[in-house]
């Protein structure tokens, strides 16, 4: 397929697509999602919670909960645990926590079968670690937004940079994708703080009082542990 970058070992594309192109040829997928599912992710099952990604953010999600005897995450700054990574520092151990997400959740449930990671700053180094004791072939999937008007993706900088994180912790062919992803997170490694603020996503946060945020996700390689999704959450990765 043209579209797939079969003949490389380290791949790299954007959201759903990406997905549905790199997941039946690939031994693992990296969804990286910087701001903030996958950050979040990575704050919460590095304390011991897990994590059931949901699709959706309505009242669906409180069913959802009660089904997986969880509790859910509500909206950012105003419940005690949101998209929001700063909500989820003092998550306890055992935590059962919905978190909706129409982005890195949606990503999650198309994986299939294939072994799924959630990757970011935060969590690169050990992520690209498990992924890569899955086999050879890695997919990165950058998640990118969504533009309110269209529900189109929009690219985002925090998300490739994320992936390019990721990548540079793994052995094999790159495709060309994947070296771009290495470039961006090079050209911002030495004040990723600063690159994430002044990126469209880091500037919405901060206007709407959310720097912190920006903070928690823009911090390299200080969780352990490596969210992978099994049996409908996320949980650490033997």
């Amino acid at each position: 397929m043209i579209f797939d970058q079969a003949e490389f070992d380290i791949r790299c594309e954007w959201g759903l697509g990406g997905i549905q192109q790199l997941a039946g040829i690939s031994d693992a997928i990296v969804i990286v999602d910087v701001l903030s599912f996958a950050t979040c992710v990575s704050i919460a099952v590095t304390r011991g919670a897990i994590v059931f990604p949901f699709r959706w953010k309505d009242d669906s999600v409180l069913d959802f909960a009660r089904t997986r005897d969880a509790v859910s995450a509500g909206a950012r700054g105003k419940s005690r645990y949101s998209l929001s990574p700063g909500s989820l520092r003092e998550i306890p151990n055992g935590t059962r926590l919905v978190l909706p997400s129409p982005n890195g959740s949606a990503l999650t449930l198309s994986t299939g079968k294939t072994p799924t990671f959630a990757g970011c700053l935060r969590n690169s180094k050990a992520v690209a670690r498990a992924a890569a004791r899955c086999g050879p072939k890695i997919g990165v999937i950058p998640a990118g937004e969504r533009w309110d008007d269209s529900d189109a993706l929009r690219p985002a900088i925090e998300d490739l940079v994320g992936a390019g994180a990721v990548i540079c912790h793994l052995a094999g062919s790159l495709s060309p994708e994947a070296r771009l992803a290495v470039n961006a997170f090079t050209c911002f490694k030495e004040d990723l703080f600063a690159g994430l603020g002044q990126c469209s996503s880091g500037k919405e946060l901060i206007a709407k009082g959310f720097q912190e945020d920006v903070l928690l996700a823009s911090e390299l390689d200080v969780d352990p542990c490596a969210p992978r999704y099994s049996e409908g959450a996320y949980i650490t990765a033997e």
